[in-house]
């Protein structure tokens, strides 16, 4: 699938001369080119063929490679970078959802996030939800709180509403609370609390107490899309991931994300031609006691790299076995997980080594990274560590010094995610400043020689977003400006930049072929809407692509280059809040001012100051506890 033809003049295209020689499909001119490349850094134009870098140079070092077909784009002197790459990213799940989600991701204000709630209700048939699910947290908004289940039924009245804040609670009105069948004799589930009012009534709160499993098992009860919806759904995500300049992804599986049936989604799109994102896919069983026999079943059927550089099995995780697998609840003391877990997880684990699989771990303490790190190097004594397996810890906020060093005698690898961009103000709470400086430690992870890839946890937790976990990276601030960081814990632009590229191809073992900018390699890239390396820290979050390039294909374009791209089906439904806001709400699309807000913010403090329910001295942010 190609872009359009520029035989008409276009703004930022520039018309190909004729020429007979061998030419590119495709020539971006006149960029300030940052390669990813240490033998090449830079250069001001690239020229792709067949899906691959075919050269770069200078405009004039390239001119030959024009010819009567090449399409000549014209950077207009903006940042060009390799294609970002999420090494932990929800796509398929997010995918199949993600036409009816309502994305308060970058929303700057309650006030108007409620707005959007509001509107959305007015537009969706009885017997939908409206959900928001993730990508968000109170220390985004300009009032510093979440809202009230009051203000969530004085939005929609009649319209189940059902929003989850990060991994910690959900919130639900009086509608979504009868949707779900919640009464005074549902019960508790384990690790989860229904909160109750003093009539002993579900108040419309839910907490992971620490097990988030109470929040996506309530948010499952809603309805799901048809098969030709889900399919238009995975294409809009992942055109909203090109809007950002991703072009790969590695999928972590998840709860709720079953093989195959889940994935046919994206093995349809992928022998269409249709996927506009690499995607590399992990497989995690579902069905705690059955772990061993999916994980069995798996090894004898499909194989780490089966697909192609499209979709394609990159192993097993991010959980092996559920009791292994800890939580990141940090409004919640850290859990203790169940003596005598080791026994079936170490059998997970030689069952995939011995099969040739590699895996990934949700690992958010040291306490279970530790004690994983045991069964690993009893299993090192045996010869299967380290091997030819990649392997690797997702998140490890807390791991030490020491696991650092276990983790790469064993040849193991980390990804890192800005998790604590959304929970950073949490765990500082919780933990105190000098464990949150270090948590994670992603230069002392860097300089023990690790692969490390950096990622969001999209889209229930942080906001698939890379330019926020990408300032996260360099500034070491939450999305509401706490710092958690110090200098020595930071890392500057162009090492947070190769986590996003280099490190996530190097978990899937495509480090020679994708993450940089070289003759022969991918052809995948993006042109900046601001140039990353040079911008003020305060635009980071702000940057989006105006053009992204995957495998030689526009499969994102704006600005001057608007219809360059290829086309997508209309939303469908029509009701879909993404058809009517989008996803992520950049500060242009907000007209509430966030000095009305903060306004608003105050005289609502004061009202419950008046009435009792803090004390004078509370800060403005809601527990959601206390939220009904």
């Amino acid at each position: 699938m190609t872009g359009p033809s520029t035989s008409m003049p276009v703004a930022g295209v520039v018309p190909a001369p004729r020429r007979e020689r061998e030419h590119a499909d495709l020539l971006v001119r006149n960029a300030k080119v940052f390669t990813g490349d240490p033998d090449r850094p830079e250069a001001r134009a690239v020229a792709i063929r067949d899906g691959r870098v075919a050269a770069l140079g200078d405009d004039h070092d390239l001119a030959h490679l024009v010819g009567p077909e090449t399409k000549v784009v014209d950077a207009l002197g903006r940042r060009v970078i390799p294609g970002l790459n999420d090494s932990h990213l929800h796509v398929i799940r997010g995918g199949l959802n993600y036409v009816l989600e309502l994305r308060w991701d970058g929303v700057r204000s309650l006030r108007h996030a409620l707005a959007m709630l509001r509107e959305q209700a007015g537009r969706t048939p009885k017997g939908q939800w409206i959900r928001v699910v993730g990508g968000w947290t109170a220390e985004q908004f300009a009032e510093r709180r979440m809202p009230t289940v009051a203000e969530l039924n004085a939005a929609a009245p009649d319209t189940p509403v059902f929003v989850l804040h990060l991994y910690q609670s959900a919130l639900m009105n009086r509608a979504a609370v009868k949707a779900a069948g919640f009464t005074r004799e549902t019960p508790d589930p384990r690790g989860g609390q229904i909160v109750r009012g003093r009539d002993g009534e579900p108040n419309g709160v839910l907490l992971a107490a620490p097990s988030a499993l109470i929040l996506y098992s309530t948010l499952a009860k809603a309805p799901a899309l048809d098969e030709a919806d889900k399919r238009t759904s995975t294409r809009h995500f992942l055109r909203e991931l090109n809007r950002f300049g991703l072009t790969s992804a590695v999928d972590a599986a998840g709860g709720f994300q079953n093989f195959p049936d889940n994935y046919a989604t994206v093995v349809d799109l992928a022998r269409s031609g249709e996927l506009t994102l690499r995607i590399a896919y992990h497989l995690f069983p579902q069905t705690a006691g059955q772990e061993l026999a999916d994980l069995k079943r798996w090894t004898e059927t499909v194989k780490p790299g089966d697909g192609d550089e499209w979709l394609r099995l990159n192993g097993a995780g991010e959980n092996l076995t559920w009791a292994a697998a800890d939580f990141e609840n940090f409004s919640e003391p850290r859990p203790e997980l169940a003596a005598g877990y080791e026994s079936e997880f170490e059998s997970a684990v030689r069952l995939l080594l011995e099969n040739g699989w590699g895996f990934r771990l949700h690992a958010t303490y040291d306490e279970t990274i530790r004690r994983d790190l045991a069964v690993f190097e009893k299993l090192a004594a045996e010869g299967l560590f380290p091997g030819g397996n990649r392997w690797l810890f997702d998140h490890a906020e807390t791991v030490s010094a020491d696991s650092l060093g276990r983790i790469a005698a064993l040849g193991g690898a980390v990804s890192v995610q800005n998790r604590m961009s959304f929970q950073g103000a949490a765990f500082l709470g919780r933990y105190g400043a000098e464990a949150t400086s270090h948590s994670p430690p992603v230069r002392a992870m860097l300089d023990q020689g690790l692969t490390v890839a950096a990622g969001t946890d999209a889209t229930r937790v942080s906001s698939y977003n890379p330019w926020v976990a990408l300032h996260w990276l360099v500034t070491g601030r939450t999305v509401g400006g706490t710092a958690l960081y110090p200098a020595a814990n930071l890392i500057d632009r162009t090492t947070a930049l190769g986590l996003y590229t280099r490190g996530g191809a190097q978990l899937t073992g495509e480090q020679d072929v994708k993450g940089v900018l070289r003759e022969g390699c991918y052809a995948d890239l993006a042109i900046l809407s601001d140039d990353y390396l040079t911008v003020s820290e305060a635009v980071i979050p702000d940057i989006e692509s105006v053009l992204t390039v995957v495998g030689g294909r526009i499969v994102y374009a704006t600005a001057e280059y608007e219809g360059l791209d290829e086309t997508v089906p209309p939303v469908s439904p029509e009701w879909s809040p993404v058809a009517h806001f989008g996803g992520y709400q950049n500060g242009a699309q907000q007209a509430v001012s966030v000095a009305e807000a903060v306004a608003e913010s105050e005289q609502h403090r004061r009202w419950r100051v008046a009435r009792g329910s803090v004390p004078d001295t509370t800060p403005s942010f809601v527990d959601p506890c206390f939220a009904h």
